[in-house]
């Protein structure tokens, strides 16, 4: 009677499939849980809604809301990846809804102050129109407030005399002032004579 061997290929069969098996497995749990991205995302999600998105970017909102449902539920499944993907998604829909939702804010706001300018010049407008009973009304360009008192206009000085701007007589060697004549003047025909240094004669 012959023995029967199982064949050899039975076996490496199951063991290879036995290591897939395994190495599915242990890929699945090598896959850490995404908190630092559901925290992200949390935030941002909680910065939209403090912007104002749901006024002014619902749609964007709704749908950074729903991306974020949808991670939780996954890391609930332990399906780590997908969370991540979901939390990722739900961050950057949330960023969009929150810069729609300041831009909105801001035209809002310039809307607001072009109407209360509208409303103050349309004031001013009617106040310089109907003045009080009493007061004239004001000239235009002017506004209400009064000119100030102008100063009288300054003249010009007068021009000194032709005979002090006269230019000096040309004179001939050494002069004295009128008055302090001590001394002898030299003749025309003589120079003066030299300074003395050192303070001889």
């Amino acid at each position: 009677m012959p023995i029967l061997f199982p064949p050899a290929g039975r076996f490496g069969r199951i063991r290879t499939a036995t290591a897939i098996l395994l190495l599915a497995l242990g890929g699945c749990a090598s896959v850490p849980p995404p908190n630092d991205a559901m925290n992200l995302a949390q935030n941002q999600l909680q910065a939209a809604r403090d912007a104002g998105a749901a006024d002014y970017a619902p749609v964007d909102l709704g749908f950074a809301q729903d991306k974020f449902q949808q991670a939780q539920a996954a890391m609930a499944e332990r399906k780590y990846a997908a969370a991540a993907d979901l939390a990722e998604e739900s961050r950057a829909d949330s960023a969009l809804a929150r810069a729609k939702a300041r831009l909105g804010a801001a035209r809002a706001q310039i809307k607001s102050k072009l109407e209360e300018n509208d409303r103050l010049r349309a004031l001013g407008e009617q106040a310089a129109a109907n003045p009080p009973q009493g007061q004239p009304a004001a000239p235009a360009g002017n506004g209400s407030a009064e000119a100030p008192p102008q100063a009288p206009p300054i003249q010009d000085m007068p021009a000194p005399a032709s005979s002090v701007m006269a230019a000096p007589a040309p004179a001939t060697g050494f002069q004295t002032l009128p008055g302090a004549g001590a001394g002898p003047q030299p003749d025309a025909g003589q120079s003066p004579a030299p300074a003395s240094s050192g303070g001889q004669p």
